[in-house]
């Protein structure tokens, strides 16, 4: 339980929805920013605006699945209001309260350092990475059904990388009877792909790979389907980027040639935000529960 913990949650998605529950269901002190335009208010849930005093007595603070912008504003589909997080807000945190996003950018770890607050990254766990994949594939296969005139039955689909997303990606596929490539780096994700019934390459002679595909689903977030790359695609592909902005993709080049590629990141809370909620919610308050009684034992 976290009786007697405040929680403060500020912005997100549909998403923080689940999360705000699981910490009530837990009997913490949760009070939301950034949720104005809910409509329909919390029961056990308290509302605030984001001030020093507001912060001052908190815990946790919870902020949205992508954190901070580059500029330190925290989005909420619930508010039309701008809410920026800045050195002198975080400064106003108790030395024990813990910062819990799902990823950070530079400006949110470094904010978190100057004010020697810890910051918790959960998309950088193990766990949630491999929930997360499965309603990242559902999505991807969504897309490309709505966006080919062939069944995935058959098809010619290659998936880049070999990490927990590509996984789930390339299983999916495979179950759904696509001749399924597999685009790695290490000779271990060859051979664990090669054991799996993919057909493995190593990613270095990607170019004679794409000659004959149908489906690319990229999970690789650095360049890689390069203009070189996409010149020996064909046009009837269609390139599904799963990677975080801005993709591994050279997206301009593909639109020259007339090959559709979308960048798709996001997809747990674009297709299913219940239960990626769920999937960080449950993460997020066992690690809350932990750290609580830690924090009393210490006591």
């Amino acid at each position: 339980m976290l009786t007697g913990a405040e929680i403060i949650i500020i912005g997100g998605d549909a998403r923080q929805l689940e999360v705000v529950q699981k910490l009530v269901e837990l009997d913490a002190s949760v009070t939301l920013i950034g949720f104005d335009n809910l409509q329909k208010p919390f029961t056990g849930a308290a509302m605030g605006i984001l001030t020093s005093e507001v912060l001052q007595c908190a815990d946790a603070l919870v902020l949205p699945v992508i954190g901070t912008d580059d500029q330190g504003r925290v989005e909420s589909v619930f508010s039309s209001s701008e809410m920026v997080l800045t050195g002198e807000l975080l400064s106003a945190l108790p030395k024990h309260a813990v910062i819990y996003t799902g990823m950070a950018k530079p400006y949110l770890k470094d904010l978190c350092d100057s004010q020697s607050l810890r910051l918790v990254e959960l998309l950088q766990r193990d766990d949630i990475a491999i929930y997360n994949s499965i309603p990242t594939a559902e999505g991807a296969l969504m897309i490309a059904i709505q966006n080919t005139d062939i069944t995935i039955h058959g098809s010619q689909s290659m998936v880049l990388g070999f990490g927990r997303t590509g996984f789930t990606m390339a299983r999916s596929l495979q179950g759904l009877g696509a001749k399924v490539k597999v685009g790695v780096r290490k000779p271990e994700h060859f051979a664990r792909a090669l054991e799996m019934g993919f057909t493995p390459f190593y990613t270095r002679d990607l170019y004679q790979e794409v000659g004959n595909i149908d489906l690319l689903f990229n999970t690789i977030p650095t360049m890689i389907v390069t203009a070189q790359i996409i010149t020996n695609i064909p046009h009837r592909a269609v390139i599904i980027d799963l990677a975080s902005k801005p993709g591994g993709t050279d997206f301009r080049f593909a639109e020259k040639r007339g090959i559709k590629a979308m960048l798709a990141p996001g997809l747990p809370g674009i297709v299913a935000p219940k239960t990626a909620g769920r999937i960080l919610a449950n993460t997020l308050s066992q690690l809350m529960v932990e750290e609580f009684r830690d924090r009393s034992d210490e006591v």
